[in-house]
């Protein structure tokens, strides 16, 4: 039998069958249910638990204590911060199932999702995006968008490398770090450099 290309601490569970990537890494407590989709090079922090059918891109870095449900897909170098955590039904009771009623939530390509933010269910996160720390998402969230709150409003706009983006009266902003340009026209912004 070939040796797993992943590590797994030993006090973590995965159900089979999940397909996780090359150089992954399951820390400490952490429960990875049955038909998971992991990709290469993810590190998913302690007592994570990721639900079953949840698919997950490369690159994808999950701090402690976060809980990822059904129906949650994230694309390449999503950022998950320490107790965020999504939900999939969006009006759950105890005496009622609702599993044929889960809500489906995407997180796009390099968004961050900060520490202890909920992300209600049936809401998209638009690549880029940034959601700051304790908010919580009820509403779809445009890509580069910052938002901050409870719940969660738009405040800005954020770089691919995570600083704000200040437009000048031409539409145009230079990220700090990276100097890549953004254009924002009609309430969308786009990298153009």
């Amino acid at each position: 039998m070939e040796p797993a290309k992943y590590f797994v601490h030993p006090s973590a569970i995965i159900d089979e069958p999940s397909e996780i990537g090359e150089s992954t890494k399951i820390w400490h407590f952490s429960h990875i249910m049955a038909n998971c989709i992991i990709g290469s090079n993810c590190n998913i922090g302690q007592n994570v638990v990721v639900s079953p059918g949840v698919v997950l891109g490369n690159n994808v870095k999950i701090q402690n204590n976060v809980s990822i449900y059904t129906g949650v897909t994230c694309d390449d170098d999503v950022f998950l911060g320490p107790s965020c955590v999504f939900t999939n039904v969006i009006n759950p009771r105890s005496a009622v199932n609702r599993r044929s009623q889960y809500a489906k939530t995407h997180v796009g390509k390099g968004a961050s999702i900060g520490a202890n933010a909920t992300i209600v269910c049936g809401h998209n996160i638009g690549q880029f995006a940034f959601i700051g720390a304790g908010a919580v998402v009820t509403r779809k969230v445009s890509e580069y968008a910052l938002v901050v709150g409870n719940p969660a409003r738009q405040v800005g706009w954020m770089s691919e490398y995570g600083h704000r983006l200040n437009f000048d009266l031409n539409g145009i902003a230079v990220c700090e770090e990276s100097q890549q340009q953004y254009q924002l026209r009609e309430s969308t912004v786009k990298r153009i450099v």
